[in-house]
């Protein structure tokens, strides 16, 4: 599938001024894909906030909302869990972590939050490509 990243970009920094992590990643993904946003955005809900607000424990939402967008746009199973796999390996190095809490400061800090959505965002219109 080949989606402009440039159009995922911003479609993920219009709905994170309103939605969370997931929620934006995942809906600006899906959006540029075609598909309706408004289900989306309560799927990933519960996502927000490292999961349920685990912050310290919980996967960062913009990966969550990635692996998520993956598993929906995806053709290939083996190639959606290796694309997943490369996705938190690949936002490990560049953030040190796939913690919510780490990147957020639990919560305290959320202005890495757009960052890390665009970057998982164009990732995932890489891997959809290959």
């Amino acid at each position: 599938m080949d989606l402009d990243s440039k159009e995922v970009v911003a479609k993920i920094e219009e709905f994170r001024k309103t939605k969370s992590c997931s929620q934006a990643t995942l809906m600006g993904i899906c959006a540029v894909a075609g598909l309706p946003t408004e289900e989306l955005a309560l799927l990933a809900k519960g996502f927000s906030g490292g999961i349920g607000g685990t912050f310290s424990e919980g996967t960062c939402g913009a990966v969550t909302g990635a692996v998520m967008a993956l598993g929906l746009l995806g053709e290939d199973e083996n190639k959606i869990i290796s694309a997943s796999k490369r996705l938190f390996d690949e936002f490990k190095d560049e953030y040190g972590s796939v913690t919510c809490g780490y990147i957020s400061k639990d919560g305290d800090d959320k202005s890495p939050c757009v960052e890390v959505c665009l970057y998982t965002g164009d990732k995932v219109c890489k891997y959809l490509k290959e």
